[in-house]
């Protein structure tokens, strides 16, 4: 069976591991960190956090592939009570319902966004600016870029529907996103692969395909291949322990600039000790703004949401996340113009980056797939050459 070296261990790496590894090719693993994860990675110690918000939407191919294998474990579903303290930032206040105009454009039956026009422009036309403008910071929680509304209609539109469709697509690992990889990589061992931590590859190895699943700049810098690029989003993260109190929003959506808010200890309490609530929060940057502009708009949803929020913090810490959150596509492209996940020579790269479809973790997911597949069919016709 052929040898399958796999670069990176995060979602993505693990997931073409185990595939691989599930037709009986040899595999090894090595991660450049002391842990494997990678951006699904949960912080040790008594606020297990993520990097920004994660959540698992059951609509995509990886929920049924993670069911399957029994990887999934426990969930911590949004309790009705607390999704029914959701709350919308529009035009300076809270509010518990979003603006009518924008409500035509979450309708089913509304019409396919084309990708080749700017969400703004064809949401304008359909639901009026105010709508328009509103449904294209909401789709933030799902895209983390500052400008949503600059990007592909359809790209938008499809993450605006996965992201308001209920009941919701959205779930929560109990224990964070740490628990799912904790079991795949046990499946991975269990299954023969070899896992080396603390391994930074700086040279392509040379017996057997080669799957990069690293971050596209690290990538450009292994594989020297100065076209590996694509826009992406940059945040910045707030993560708050706070001391419980009653009435605390369970999530805030920022209708009036890209953000959100979300107390995800409202889900799954052992995320923070007992009478403690963590809570997490996005603010999508522009090139030209630093973090503290990001976490001053956090601040200010903070202060509507959370009453007394500053005297409550037992815990905090601020991050930017930079072109780390998933690959955005522009007017005129889709996933399909974006890095080919065959690089030739037997390497493939994958990641939330590359040429595949889905939402958020599926694109890594479904990339993870379609390298397997592609490295497996090409050691099966050297094999019949060499017969």
């Amino acid at each position: 069976m052929p040898h399958i070296t796999v670069i990176g261990g995060g979602f993505a790496g693990l997931t073409a591991a185990v595939t691989a590894a599930e037709t009986g090719a040899k595999v090894t693993v090595y991660e450049a960190h002391h842990t494997l994860g990678g951006r699904a990675r949960t912080a040790e110690g008594r606020y297990k956090t993520n990097e920004g918000p994660h959540a698992l939407y059951s609509g995509g191919p990886h929920w049924t592939w993670l069911r399957q294998r029994n990887l999934l474990g426990p969930l911590a579903p949004i309790p009705a009570l607390e999704a029914a303290r959701l709350r919308l930032h529009h035009k300076g206040a809270l509010r518990r319902t979003p603006p009518f105009a924008m409500l035509k454009l979450l309708r089913r039956t509304s019409r396919q966004a084309p990708v080749d026009v700017d969400f703004m422009t064809w949401a304008t036309e359909q639901a009026g600016e105010e709508g328009a403008r509103a449904a294209a910071h909401y789709s933030a929680v799902a895209l983390f870029h500052h400008d949503p509304g600059s990007l592909s209609a359809a790209f938008v539109q499809e993450r605006l529907r996965r992201a308001t469709k209920l009941p919701p697509e959205a779930h929560y690992p109990r224990g964070g996103w740490a628990s799912v990889i904790d079991r795949m990589a046990a499946r991975a061992w269990n299954l023969g692969v070899r896992m080396e931590t603390l391994a930074r590859v700086d040279a392509l190895p040379q017996d057997g395909p080669v799957i990069v699943a690293t971050s596209l700049d690290s990538a450009r810098r292994l594989l020297k291949d100065d076209s590996l690029t694509w826009a992406s989003g940059r945040t910045a993260l707030i993560d708050l322990a706070v001391r419980t109190r009653r009435g605390d929003a369970f999530a805030v959506s920022d209708l009036d600039s890209p953000g959100w808010i979300e107390r995800f200890t409202a889900q799954d309490r052992s995320l923070a000790p007992a009478g403690e609530q963590l809570v997490q929060g996005q603010i999508p940057i522009a090139p030209h703004e630093s973090r503290a502009d990001g976490v001053a708009r956090a601040e200010h949803l903070l202060d509507l949401a959370f009453d007394g929020w500053r005297e409550r913090v037992t815990w905090r810490r601020e991050a930017t996340a930079n072109g780390r959150t998933g690959a955005v596509d522009l007017p005129g492209t889709s996933w399909r113009d974006r890095p080919a996940i065959d690089r030739g020579d037997g390497v493939y790269l994958v990641g939330d980056q590359v040429a595949a479809p889905g939402v958020l973790s599926e694109v890594s997911f479904n990339s993870a797939l379609e390298a397997v597949t592609l490295a497996l069919k090409v050691r099966q016709r050297l094999d019949l050459k060499r017969a």
